[in-house]
């Protein structure tokens, strides 16, 4: 599995969060949401410290990762964080990586 966070998403993050240079985003499952890969749960943000990274990106100065204790959620897949330009913020591709 492999995180890609796209510059204009990681500059949205860090304007709208007003995180400094390197501060840790961490992605994480929620329960609830809209348009999440697993039915019922979504991706929620949070400055953190990592612990056990199973994907990172640094990107403009915020190094993004994802938990070892969340990777049943993305299911094989890769993830893409890229600014949705229509509605002015990230949004997520998850692909297949297992083709």
């Amino acid at each position: 599995m492999k995180l890609t966070v796209q510059e204009e998403a990681a500059a949205w993050y860090k304007e709208e969060l007003e995180l400094t240079n390197n501060t840790s985003l961490r992605f994480f499952v929620r329960y609830g949401g809209v348009c999440g890969l697993q039915p019922g749960f979504s991706l929620g943000i949070r400055p953190d410290t990592p612990e056990e990274p199973i994907m990172e990106a640094t990107v403009n100065n915020i190094h993004f990762y994802v938990e070892d204790e969340d990777a049943w959620y993305f299911d094989h897949h890769d993830v893409n964080v890229y600014y949705d330009e229509d509605k002015k913020e990230p949004n997520f591709e998850y692909i297949d990586s297992t083709q």
